[in-house]
């Protein structure tokens, strides 16, 4: 017990220095660290650095470097009019088709009510770095490549001639700024040259004897204007600037044909770059924009300078640290059996911490080793910082790092599921501040919402579709495949789910300010619009029409393909969510008399209830249309049971019984996202086995190359495939493990729901944030709880705790941590230190 208290002290006065006593059960076996033993061939062998708004993927080439640059500001276009008059008349259409039972042809109408395509993500360039002969004959076994989740920093060494290398990257949040340091362990040998190049409109050159300067443009459209047009719209403008210092006495720095600076005899070099854009909100076109790339580029790093790179590498982890190490997880097999050892020394032949991360995927069929499980649980935090932080734009759907001039699914925010899974784990994870840029971001679509709701859909409120984009595009996406659009586009519930974050934050946080100034307003909103888009419908229900499951199908009575009918299980699912958010935060603002929260009572029991198919999953639309496709990879009918919390096992049993009939029904293929969602979705109806099943599911080494469609898995480099990369699953997989291991409600707290107690036997998981504006600390042994501690900072919460068959209720006091021990009896209670930031 000494053990566990030491670290709950030592974690709320110093989080960012913890580390556990020697011997214990929170000893981590392997260090957080993503490694290779050569340079990257493809790009998702690329280690990805970031700052929240600059990023870089380090290839860690010897003879020559490669780093992508992104900034998360660059995309196509100009703010748009995302409303359409002629929608009205269309949507009244669809309407009649559907009450009459003619789905395909409503199907077939609802492509008039579809807007315009989205804009496009777009990338800086690349540094490109080439060093003298003698590096292309390094010696291949002293190379390693690794990413340091602890630092938040990428090292590559390597050997040649004798002569060690060394290079450091990183990307500061407080100096705005990446870092290269580049070394070599004798006096002079360093000699490259460096240079600034782009897939985008740019031209480089140097700026005096240390600099080179890029300035570059985007599209003003997604589509290239024909040759002979006479218009087209500035596009965003940006630039970056590269800053080189050498060692000071010894070797050169050149210009070489006005782009391009070498590097001759030193001892290290340190580069800095950073990148700006003329984007100024997504209401502000980029020719009226007053904002200078270059000024500020050359104002950051003017002020970068002020301190030494030792500096700027302190303030770095300094930052970093501050959220990462909030939340610690060890997980590990019995140590007493060595089952586990043995049988990872027997496929590795090495115990010294140098295998490649890729290597140890593909053993995880065979070792499960929860080391590995550890390490893509940090890596999705360290991502989420790394890719979205106050100020920031929101993560997109590849967070910021990017490729391509037309990446996948144009790298755009999707609203059906994948933004929202960006930032399932912000909360319970403990990492709320990286999630204010979703705030910023509905915030931004609430205005547009407002137009596209009055003028489309006549309505009061405001109304995201599924697909938006910088200028918080809110009409209906048209693709490039018209017998798709209507499958993808024609789903009001956009906003409406994204929303419930809003009043998540509250839960978590309790914080009654910011439910009153931001989340309020932005509920109303969304419930106007809801209360206006339901309609009168069958059986004295409110329904929704039109209605679709997103980008699904179904087999009409008729025998024909649709994917419009009305209020699908989805819709019915995230409006109970809304209504029952804005009803709570009501009654803490005391607005529970308000006309607008009585609607929103009267309309409660009036939505179309979720139901049971003949098969005995749940019914995914109001009717039992025959599914063409039951493996399908979305799982929006059970959006109640999570991240919803409508489906329960204590309130509704039967549909959770229909829900495990959907999961089984589903299979466990689909792509990353598609498998997170299943791990959520199992550790709610507390299935470990089936959780974890899925959890063994995601660690599948996909070959780039090879790709297959819907497969999932991890890429060498730990991104998430669906295929092709896309980061949502690395953030749902954090999200579901965390769900695993604790669950909440304000009112309840569930400890250890879904350990898979054969897998991980032995572990600790510190500092998860539990509803209520709890911390929650647990620690078991051999598959039982030994010891869980709680603290609030600010507030006093009244909890039940439930751990397997046991229940008790806490008064959790602010100021103070209470440890329980496993028949949840209070050990005893600790004051927090004034200077606590948990």
């Amino acid at each position: 017990m000494e053990d566990f208290d030491w670290i709950l002290v030592k974690e709320l006065t110093d989080a960012d220095m913890w580390s556990p006593s020697s011997g214990s059960t929170t000893e981590s076996s392997k260090p957080l660290e993503i490694r290779f033993n050569e340079p990257a061939k493809l790009w998702t062998d690329a280690l990805p650095i970031g700052n929240g708004r600059l990023g870089a993927m380090v290839w860690g080439g010897v003879a020559s470097e490669t780093l992508n640059l992104n900034e998360d500001t660059l995309w196509t276009g100009i703010p748009g009019d995302y409303t359409d008059p002629d929608a009205p008349k269309a949507l009244a259409e669809v309407r009649k088709l559907v009450d009459d039972g003619q789905y395909a042809q409503a199907t077939e109408a609802g492509r008039k009510l579809v807007g315009k395509p989205n804009e496009v993500y777009q990338l800086v360039g690349d540094i490109k770095l080439e060093f003298d002969a003698s590096h292309a004959n390094y010696n291949e076994e002293t190379y390693q490549r690794v990413l340091d989740l602890e630092t938040a920093t990428v090292k590559v060494k390597y050997s040649t001639n004798d002569i060690e290398f060394t290079r450091e990257y990183f990307s500061s949040n407080p100096d705005q700024v990446i870092a290269i340091k580049i070394s070599g362990n004798k006096p002079g040998s360093l000699n490259f040259t460096v240079s600034l190049d782009s897939q985008m409109h740019h031209h480089s050159y140097t700026n005096g004897k240390n600099q080179i300067i890029m300035e570059g443009s985007c599209l003003g459209t997604r589509i290239p204007p024909q040759k002979n047009a006479t218009e087209s719209p500035q596009g965003i403008q940006f630039s970056a600037v590269l800053d080189i210092q050498i060692s000071n006495g010894s070797g050169a720095l050149n210009v070489l044909d006005e782009q391009r600076l070498q590097v001759k005899g030193c001892d290290w070099a340190i580069i800095l770059l950073t990148a700006s854009s003329s984007f100024d909100g997504p209401f502000t076109k980029p020719s009226e924009s007053k904002r200078d790339p270059i000024s500020e580029s050359q104002k950051t790093l003017i002020s970068s300078k002020r301190f030494s790179y030792s500096e700027i590498y302190s303030r770095h982890v300094d930052d970093y640290q501050k959220l990462f190490q909030r939340v610690s997880l060890n997980l590990s097999k019995s140590i007493a059996s060595g089952e586990f050892n043995k049988t990872y020394i027997d496929l590795k032949g090495s115990e010294d911490g140098a295998i490649p991360t890729s290597e140890r995927v593909k053993s995880f069929i065979i070792d499960e080793d929860p080391s590995l499980v550890e390490l893509l649980f940090q890596y999705g935090r360290y991502l989420l910082i790394a890719c979205s932080r106050p100020g920031t734009q929101a993560a997109n759907l590849q967070g910021i790092w990017n490729k391509d001039m037309v990446p996948a699914w144009d790298a755009a925010p999707h609203l059906n599921i994948n933004l929202q899974m960006n930032y399932w784990p912000a909360l319970p994870c403990n990492l709320k501040e990286c999630q204010e840029p979703l705030y910023d971001y509905i915030s931004f679509l609430s205005t547009n919402g407002r137009k596209t709701a009055k003028v489309n859909y006549e309505a009061r409120g405001w109304v995201v579709h599924h697909i938006s984009d910088i200028w918080a595009k809110t009409s209906p996406y048209r693709g490039y495949d018209d017998r798709r659009d209507v499958e993808y586009s024609i789903w009001q519930m956009g906003g409406a789910w994204i929303c419930t974050h809003l009043w998540e934050h509250y839960t978590y946080t309790m914080d009654r300010d910011f439910l009153e100034k931001k989340i309020y307003p932005l509920l109303e909103g969304c419930t106007l619009f809801l209360l206006d888009w339901l309609i009168e419908g069958r059986e004295g229900y409110l329904e929704t029409n039109p209605s679709s499951s997103p980008e699904h199908y179904f087999l009409a009575p008729d025998g024909e393909i649709a994917s419009l009918s009305y209020s699908t299980t989805m819709d019915m699912s995230i409006i109970r969510e809304v209504f029952s958010a804005i009803v709570s935060a009501a009654k803490v603002l005391n607005k529970s008399e308000d006309e607008l929260i009585v609607r929103v009572q009267k309309a409660q029991s009036r939505l179309y209830p979720t139901k049971i198919a003949r098969d005995g999953s749940v019914m995914e639309w109001a009717k039992d249309f025959k599914d063409p496709d039951v493996h399908h990879r979305h799982l929006s009918h059970l959006f109640g049971l999570f991240p919803g919390h409508t489906i329960t096992p204590e309130k509704t049993p039967d549909l959770c019984k229909a829900a495990e009939n959907s999961l089984y029904k589903r299979g466990e293929g689909g792509p990353g996202w598609s498998t997170a969602w299943k791990i959520a979705l199992w550790a709610h109806l507390l299935d470990s086995e089936q959780a974890y099943h899925m959890v063994k599911h995601l660690f599948h080494l996909v070959d780039p190359e090879n790709e297959a469609k819907f497969e999932g898995g991890l890429y060498n480099n730990l991104f998430a495939a669906h295929p092709p990369f896309q980061i949502d699953a690395n953030f749902g997989f954090k999200a579901a493990v965390s769900e695993m291991l604790v669950q909440s409600s304000m009112t309840d707290l569930y400890l250890l729901p879904t350990l898979p107690r054969d897998k991980w036997p032995n572990g600790c998981v510190k500092g998860l944030k539990a509803r209520s504006d709890l911390t929650v600390s647990i620690c078991w042994k051999e598959g039982e709880l030994h010891e869980v501690g709680l603290w609030s900072k600010d507030h006093k919460t009244i909890m039940r705790l439930h751990y397997q068959m046991i229940t008790m209720t806490a008064t959790i006091t602010s100021g103070r941590v209470y440890t329980f021990n496993k028949e949840l009896k209070c050990l005893k209670s600790n004051a927090l230190p004034n200077c606590l930031s948990s």
